[in-house]
């Protein structure tokens, strides 16, 4: 029997006072937390400790068990549910906890879904977006927030009291073993799924700066769930209790994760082809996929890489009939991507140019519907961030145009941006993209001041940061080493700053100018 077994069997006095594991979960938790990332990182070469995440969350933890103690009941009969959720339900059920009525009537008021699962999924949109103890303030801007989040900010005050009366932090310190024993059981899989997939799509997880993709094990919901978040530049996978990892879905994430970006970039390309949407009106789809055509041929990709991956040719077929109409497509590019060199970030333009209208209209036309799933035995929910102003979908053009290096267009669109109604961060963006393109084309004049301009309209720390180092590689082109290293310290000062940002500023003031002595493109 393990220690943290007979922890669990131990009664409400163990679970706060058993000094013999007090402390048991500290050695696992080094052997385990380093190893998911750093496993990763030794075995493909492409993992840095801030792309990918492998962990058990503390906010999560501690909103899981507010509702837990204010009514939440659902899974609770079946078998995966966890001995822990049990143990955390009896120990809250004994304490003096004031503020427990109204918690219950704060739930109850708030389970206006129709199902469980779509009451639970605001309750870990909200976890993901707030600080966590003691404030549980907002992470980010209002406008920022997750509609399902900020539905039910009233929970923060509460959550104060809640944590403090129900003694969380040491709950939360106790508990650690179990969820690191869970880990352990996640851990050489998901190295093994994410060492595959990127050594098939040939690419690189830390290839797009600031993006991160992170698993948090809870244990205190419904069993059997996958739910998916991305917010920004984060991806998030919450995975509930099971007793075998649910990595078909872990791996579905991973390959939006991985293949939205490539995606996204060449979207005008696809927007070509978008006639096709007309023809699938009538599929068992979601009405997002019918009317974005970027959004159906991404899925579609997916879907075809999955079957590749697992010889699975039959769930070509079983794709297209639920509607994903570039599933058989893209399953009959993949040996040619694999026959050849490029990463996929590369040759996914070859496929996106090679889709014939007529040939692909007469295919799906052909197409009998029906509603089956593919086989995924977890219960998934993915929820959408907060919708984008004009302002940042516009930049979000603009930057695909630039990374095709059609800086003409992009310039245009930072342009364009900049008239529109967005927030001061977003305009600071636009008047940053500007200056990267004049510096590229040799008007250091103009880039100093566009690069000024973007400081001075409250930019984000990525932009803040970022700014001051082209200022400090434009001072030493023009010869003032002094001024560049003030713009160097600026850099480094700069609060959650992206890690490149902070590592060339670093490397350039300590005396490595850019190749050439002139700016470098944005990384």
């Amino acid at each position: 029997m393990t220690r943290g077994r007979f922890w669990l069997c131990a009664g409400i006095t163990g679970f706060l006072n058993n000094g013999i594991l007090a402390n048991s979960g500290t050695s696992i938790l080094k052997r385990i937390l380093p190893l998911a990332v750093l496993g990763l990182s030794a075995a493909s070469g492409l993992f840095g400790a801030e792309n990918l995440r492998l962990d058990a969350n503390e906010n999560l933890f501690i909103v899981l068990a507010a509702i837990n103690a204010a009514g939440y009941d659902d899974g609770l009969k079946l078998p995966d549910h966890g001995d822990l959720r049990d143990q955390l339900r009896q120990y809250l059920a004994q304490q003096n906890i004031g503020l427990l009525p109204e918690l219950k009537r704060f739930f109850q008021a708030n389970g206006r879904h129709k199902s469980g699962t779509q009451d639970l999924a605001q309750y870990i949109s909200y976890a993901l977006s707030v600080t966590g103890p003691p404030d549980f303030a907002w992470r980010t801007r209002d406008v920022e927030i997750p509609p399902d989040a900020k539905a039910i900010e009233g929970l923060t005050p509460l959550l104060i009291d809640f944590y403090r009366q129900a003694r969380l932090d040491e709950v939360w310190r106790r508990a650690r073993p179990v969820y690191e024993k869970e880990l352990e059981k996640y851990h050489a899989p998901v190295v093994s799924m994410t060492n595959k997939v990127d050594g098939y799509l040939r690419v690189s997880a830390g290839g797009y700066i600031g993006r991160r993709f992170q698993i948090f094990i809870d244990l205190l919901a419904t069993p059997q769930q996958i739910q998916t978040r991305n917010y920004g530049d984060d991806a998030f996978v919450i995975v509930t209790p099971s007793s075998e990892p649910k990595m078909f879905d872990i791996r579905h994430a991973y390959l939006h994760y991985e293949l939205d970006p490539i995606m996204i970039k060449y979207g005008m390309d696809l927007q070509q082809k978008r006639s096709l949407l007309d023809i699938v009106q009538l599929a068992p789809l979601d009405d997002t996929y019918k009317n974005d055509f970027v959004l159906l041929a991404n899925e579609s990709l997916i879907k075809a890489v999955e079957c590749r991956l697992d010889k699975n040719k039959a769930g070509i077929q079983q794709a297209m009939r639920q509607g994903y109409v570039l599933t058989e497509f893209f399953s009959e590019q993949l040996p040619n991507f694999e026959q050849q060199q490029q990463g996929m970030r590369f040759f996914a333009e070859e496929m996106i140019n090679a889709i014939d209208l007529k040939h692909e209209t007469a295919r799906i036309s052909a197409v009998k519907y029906d509603g089956g799933q593919l086989q995924r035995k977890a219960q998934q929910v993915t929820v959408a961030g907060p919708e984008q102003s004009q302002s940042a979908k516009t930049l979000e053009e603009a930057e695909t145009l630039y990374s095709a290096k059609s800086y003409e267009k992009s310039r245009d669109l930072f342009l364009k941006s900049l008239e529109q109604k967005g927030s001061p961060e977003e305009h600071a963006q636009a008047w940053y993209g500007l200056a990267r393109i004049a510096a590229l084309q040799s008007q250091p004049d103009a880039a100093v001041k566009l690069f000024e301009k973007a400081l001075g309209s409250s930019p984000d720390a990525f932009t803040k940061a970022w700014s001051y180092v082209y200022l400090a590689r434009l001072s030493r082109a023009a010869n003032e080493p002094e001024r560049a290293a003030q713009y160097y310290q600026e850099a480094l000062s700069v609060q959650g700053a992206s890690e490149k940002a902070l590592e060339a500023a670093r490397r350039e003031s300590a005396g490595v100018r850019p190749q050439g002595g002139r700016p470098q493109e944005k990384p």
